[in-house]
């Protein structure tokens, strides 16, 4: 099988680690079958798609719609690099999910309008898939309603025309659509299980995303959740274009 391929933007050593673990093990993945680039640490190297089965990009503290004399340098280049890569990846529908930052990216990409109109407080939502969610390959399997954790800042208030909805939230319209046939985005973390929110809840206590005295609640809330469903796209991900 070729080896899947996740760029990630977490500059904090632990959260990286943490997520790429969390890939390899709801993806049932070996470390030879998920090669890594970190975003945030260097420039993007060019990239031969034909050496890789597929492409995830995983969550990121960079927030897409914000001015553009409040982002940083490597968030500049950080997109542009991925705009490059993205215009390669749609024209040739090549497989991608995009976990949290993947609306950003690919939704902007792609006309979608990201504002902060409908931004979610870090914790567990309920999910809810839309009929062509149901009937998604990638959605195989799973119920009509799922819990799922989420914590963003920024979401899609609309989308293009030619995207699919596939789930939405209460607080949230958009938490997961298609493009093309091959190309996916959710604003929901696949990945992440209560223990691997906590983690993160730890590690970023001190980064502005919630009041630093506020963070021993949130981890008690996250732990009474058992999260398993969103997983599952993960494992439909791999099977679906592991080749």
């Amino acid at each position: 099988m070729k080896p899947f391929l996740l760029l990630a933007s977490r500059a904090e050593d632990a959260a990286a680690e943490d997520e790429y673990a969390a890939y390899l093990r709801y993806g049932g993945l070996a470390p030879e079958q998920l090669r890594r680039i970190r975003l945030e640490a260097a420039p993007l190297p060019d990239l031969d798609l034909d050496d890789y089965s597929a492409i995830i990009v995983g969550g990121s503290p960079f927030t897409s719609s914000d001015p553009s004399d409040r982002k940083s340098d490597t968030q500049h280049r950080v997109e542009r690099e991925l705009a490059g890569l993205l215009d390669r990846i749609v024209d040739q529908d090549f497989p991608f999910l995009g976990a949290c930052y993947g609306v950003g990216t690919l939704g902007t990409h792609q006309g979608a309008v990201i504002d902060r109109t409908f931004g979610e407080p870090l914790g567990a939502v309920e999910i809810e898939l839309t009929d062509a969610g149901l009937a998604d390959p990638l959605l195989r399997g799973m119920p009509a309603r799922f819990t799922a954790f989420t914590g963003h800042k920024e979401a899609c208030s609309s989308l293009p025309a030619h995207a699919v909805l596939l789930a939405s939230s209460q607080a949230c319209p958009v938490h997961m659509f298609r493009i093309k046939e091959n190309l996916y985005a959710t604003q929901f973390h696949p990945e992440l299980d209560a223990e691997g929110l906590v983690t993160r809840i730890d590690i970023y206590r001190h980064a502005g995303y919630f009041p630093p005295e506020s963070a021993e609640e949130l981890m008690a809330n996250a732990r009474r959740f058992t999260v398993t469903e969103p997983m599952n796209i993960l494992k439909n991900f791999v099977a679906r274009y592991g080749n």
